[in-house]
């Protein structure tokens, strides 16, 4: 007869977490080096193994200008198209120290597969030429002359968002064909004129991804331009910092080429009209004017929230965005506020045409000193933002339809 006492209670609950422990790394172990993308997988982040590798920068802040500078000191300059990011560039990013970095990072190889690239830019000695490579899905029998143009107005206009659940699996199986292979694209028939990053702030909302994903790029495909979508999601431990991953997707995305312009797109936003074009700027855009759940109407003429452009240039001259808001809300309209110092306007297509539906979702949990951190914003903008933000990448993944980003932010509240 076992006696029930507080020792054997006590010996009892130590067995069973040691046994949940060991479950759980074997468990860990068989996961890790798995291919498979479904939401599932993507959720648990045990999408492939992690190959760590670890740069230590020397002390001291520099700007995003002075970090490309690093980069292209380097003797390579940046490909033409990066349409794919091949082994030779994931080495030669690996490789660059990044002396004023403000942080170290940490980036993991995710078995990226070799894939071609326009390298037209590139050492002749070290790159084939890009008459060499022919896009696996979209076969061209010569290369393009002729410049992309918009597409024709007339063409275009209000379109229905498939809001069909489906696995990522299918998704990335009906548009695999179209892209290549992170998410990217670019047109065979002409030479696109805008190279536009999509960068999209994320923790766990994957139903919203693949709804997203699955309407953005029949959309984006359209437009006639070259663009790659980048997933940037944070890690769990502290409250969501939408603008902080937004920086990090700005910054991320400069490592794989000099992008035109960027599209800061929350995944909840789906477009409703194809002559809503996702270009570059010559003042910074606002493209989510007209939302479904704000009855379509501009909520106040400074908002600049939901999806907005700007080209590099712009987005230097603010330094980015404020690394100081964590939790719902604040962000954009001190981006706003930052634009207006820069003597940069907002600009807005038509609210018949830049129009959205928002993905229904639980209301995130207000950032309670948004307000105090707007009235102290304009004061802070040379030491808040792309200079000053710290993070980590601990995973780095190609997936079909998307280029996956798992980062760590290290500013604490109290310190942004």
């Amino acid at each position: 007869m076992i006696i029930i006492t507080k020792a054997n209670l006590i010996r009892f609950l130590v067995g069973a977490i040691c046994l949940l422990l060991v479950l759980n790394f074997l468990w860990t172990t068989e996961s890790d080096g798995s291919s498979n993308t479904s939401l599932s997988k993507l959720s648990i982040r045990r999408v492939h193994k992690y190959a760590h590798i670890h740069h230590k920068n020397d002390s001291g802040s520099g700007s995003e200008s002075d970090r490309e500078g690093n980069r292209n000191n380097s003797g390579h300059k940046l490909p033409a198209a990066p349409l794919a990011l091949s082994k030779e560039r994931e080495l030669q990013l690996l490789h660059n120290n990044g002396r004023n970095s403000t942080s170290t990072t940490v980036i993991a190889i995710a078995n990226f597969t070799s894939i071609p690239q326009d390298l037209s830019h590139a050492h002749p000695h070290q790159h084939p030429h890009p008459n060499a490579f022919a896009n696996s899905t979209q076969k061209s029998q010569m290369t393009p002359t002729q410049n992309c143009t918009d597409p024709d107005p007339r063409d275009g206009g209000p379109i229905t968002p498939n809001t069909t659940l489906e696995s990522l699996d299918i998704v990335e199986a009906e548009l695999a064909p179209l892209l290549r292979p992170g998410g990217a694209y670019q047109p065979t028939d002409c030479i696109a004129q805008y190279h536009v990053a999509i960068i999209v702030p994320f923790r766990d909302r994957y139903a919203h991804l693949s709804v997203f994903l699955r309407n953005i790029h029949p959309f984006l495909i359209k437009q006639r331009i070259a663009y790659r979508i980048f997933i940037i999601e944070q890690t769990n431990g502290k409250p969501f910092n939408r603008a902080a991953m937004m920086n990090i997707g700005y910054l991320e995305a400069l490592k794989l080429y000099q992008w035109d312009c960027f599209i800061f797109h929350d995944v909840d936003l789906i477009p409703l009209d194809d002559r809503n074009l996702y270009n570059c700027p010559r003042q910074p855009r606002h493209m989510s004017v007209a939302i479904d759940s704000l009855n379509f109407k501009l909520p106040y003429r400074s908002i600049f929230g939901g999806v907005s452009a700007m080209t590099r240039q712009h987005f230097q001259a603010v330094n980015g965005f404020s690394n100081s808001f964590f939790g719902w809300g604040g962000e954009d309209d001190d981006m706003s506020n930052r634009l207006k110092h820069a003597n940069l306007f907002i600009s807005r297509y038509p609210i018949n045409i830049a129009r959205y539906i928002m993905l229904k979702h639980l209301k995130e949990k207000a950032n309670p000193k948004r307000y105090e951190n707007l009235q102290n914003g304009i004061s802070k903008i040379e030491m808040d933002g792309i200079n000053s933000i710290k993070y980590e990448i601990y995973s780095i993944k190609e997936f079909p339809t998307f280029t996956w980003y798992l980062a760590e932010l290290k500013n604490s509240e109290r310190k942004s």
